[in-house]
């Protein structure tokens, strides 16, 4: 297991989406973030009551060590009352690309990455 994760987050729009997810990186609280233009359909309680809407999904990459930045982060930003913030382990992956995570979230990074995710 690496000390590394990944933090999904939905969002209301693609604005909302862009500004979470640059304000993360700009602030080297993550390394990378994925959005997914294309909406989801979420169905949920909300309040006693079973809702629909379609939303934006971050895909996060980061450390667990940001984390606590991270989630304080999304929630200054966001406009939901109760934001969807999941963390999922990365057990393993690329020695280079967790590398590249570390380096990225570190207080003063060197960019090894050339290309686009």
């Amino acid at each position: 297991m690496t000390k590394k994760i990944v933090v999904l987050v939905t969002c209301g729009s693609t604005k909302e989406a862009r500004k979470i997810a640059r304000a993360l990186v700009e602030h080297r609280i993550a390394a990378c973030v994925n959005i997914l233009a294309s909406p989801v359909q979420s169905v949920y309680r909300w309040k006693g009551s079973v809702e629909s809407a379609k939303e934006f999904l971050l895909i996060i990459k980061t450390t667990k060590a940001r984390f606590p930045q991270l989630k304080a982060e999304v929630g200054r930003l966001h406009r939901y009352e109760v934001p969807e913030i999941i963390v999922l382990p990365i057990a393993t992956g690329s020695a280079a690309y967790l590398k590249w995570i570390s380096e990225s979230v570190a207080s003063v990074a060197k960019d090894h990455r050339s290309g686009s995710e």
